[in-house]
């Protein structure tokens, strides 16, 4: 396929007239800019389509579910993890390939080209393993598959209730699973991948300090030593506060001092980290998994932007609990709590710079390291994951980095036109092209979900 573009973000910045020919491999072949001739397709701008590196992909019927405030009291991400684990309970395998295949076709339609799902949802709602222990593996990767987004598989290992050691309880007894048989379960889940294109990625994901005991975690690093690996860490203060009175130290700077912290990880949220913390895990060339919109929604806090990219640190979006699917949404609700955490304007810019260029550029490279995935940039040899926009469709001047601040401070996934993943043409004229029959699928699966809640 030829794509035909008037302007497009290339590694040398912005060029007009630009043609490219995507290969049968699903990677970018040829790129020519100040060129004009015959394409398949034509877009008004074209950019590199960013990774999301953070879904629960089950969560995504919960959204507009959890917005009442509990008799009890004062709500938290903790009293929302409760009304989580009650809609685990109702969940079959039908209804999480279902919500997977919807969930993966509106982010593409928001702009994402390729996702790392973060999966612990493993076993039926008694906490019994299904006969094939990576049954609920295959069906995200089933709809993967059906929707085709470029897919990071990630099994998170999940293994006990807290640092002492407690039982999983309730909802927990899904995910849960001593370490051999959890390496039982990724082997597993690694061989479903043949399935997806060649672009098809895997990793795994210890869940957490609370989660997983620290010598479940050294077992995994040395599990698969290349891959990509993520982790929740110091998400809220409570879990911060408990993993301290275990260990006597705050969960990043554990992570810093006993693990091999490098490009290949990823921690997810990494709020509340101290000054130094922050200028270490910088340092280390981890990437800092940021859900801004998710950790608005929970109340979690608000990530210390500023210092970590002053300090070279690198960062990718997510959309975690999907309670809102959206590139620009992620970013723009990023650089909007760093206005408000240090009461200024256009803060995460470099000087004379473009808040959207920092922004989207630093999405890019973080997300495609994240997820292990060569892409992020429209240069030959990546993988064609692209997205089209149509500049009509939000405020500001339409050309160069004004695109870019334009759709992310005034648009929304409208402006969004045509998303390639790896070549597969995906959404065209701003719609998946399988959205029907996955959000008629999804639709019924919703409406016997509910009563059962």
């Amino acid at each position: 396929m030829r794509v035909s573009a008037d302007q497009a973000l290339l590694p040398s910045g912005w060029a007009s007239r630009v043609i490219l020919e995507i290969g049968a491999d699903g990677r970018i072949a040829t790129v020519a800019d100040g060129q004009a001739g015959a394409a398949d397709i034509h877009v008004p701008v074209l950019l590199p389509a960013p990774s999301n590196l953070h879904s629960h992909t089950f969560q995504r019927a919960m959204a507009g579910l959890t917005e009442r405030r509990s008799p009890a009291g004062r709500d938290s991400f903790w009293t929302w993890r409760e009304l989580m684990y009650r809609f685990l309970d109702v969940l079959t395998p039908d209804d999480v390939e279902a919500i997977a295949a919807f969930a993966f076709a509106e982010m593409l339609e928001a702009g994402f080209g390729s996702v790392a799902e973060f999966h612990y949802l493993h076993h039926g709602p008694d906490g019994a393993p299904y006969d094939d222990l990576a049954e609920l593996s295959s069906r995200v990767v089933s709809a993967a598959a059906e929707s085709g987004i470029g897919l990071t598989l990630l099994p998170v290992h999940y293994r006990q209730g807290g640092l002492d050691g407690r039982p999983l309880t309730g909802g927990q007894k899904r995910f849960g699973n001593d370490l051999d048989r959890f390496l039982k379960l990724a082997e597993g889940a690694r061989t479903l991948l043949p399935r997806l294109g060649p672009d098809a990625r895997f990793g795994l994901a210890p869940h957490s300090l609370r989660a997983v005991p620290a010598a479940d975690i050294a077992a995994l690093e040395r599990a698969l030593p290349d891959l990509p690996f993520h982790i929740h860490a110091a998400e809220q203060e409570a879990e911060i506060a408990e993993v301290e009175a275990a260990t006597g130290m705050r969960p990043v700077d554990w992570l810093l001092d006993h693990c091999d912290l490098s490009p290949r990880w990823c921690l997810i949220h990494a709020t509340h980290m101290t000054e130094t913390e922050t200028d270490r895990l910088a340092r280390s060339g981890a990437v800092a998994g940021l859900c801004p919109v998710t950790e608005a929604n929970l109340g979690d806090g608000i990530f210390e932007g500023v210092r970590f990219l002053d300090a070279g640190g690198r960062f990718g979006v997510g959309s975690d609990s999907n309670i809102r699917i959206s590139a620009a949404e992620e970013l723009r609700q990023l650089e909007y709590s760093q206005r408000l955490r240090h009461r200024g304007r256009a803060v995460l810019a470099e000087p004379g710079g473009s808040v959207g260029r920092r922004l989207y550029d630093g999405a890019l490279a973080g997300g495609a390291q994240a997820l292990g995935r060569e892409s992020g940039a429209i240069r030959p040899g990546a993988f064609a994951d692209l997205v089209g926009l149509d500049p009509a469709r939000f405020a500001g001047n339409g050309q160069g980095d004004g695109v870019l601040d334009g759709w992310l401070f005034t648009g929304d996934g409208r402006a969004v036109r045509e998303v390639w993943s790896a070549g597969r043409h995906v959404v065209c004229g701003g719609t998946h092209v399988r959205r029907e029959a996955i959000e008629s699928r999804y639709r019924a699966a919703f409406e016997k979900i509910l009563p059962r809640l």
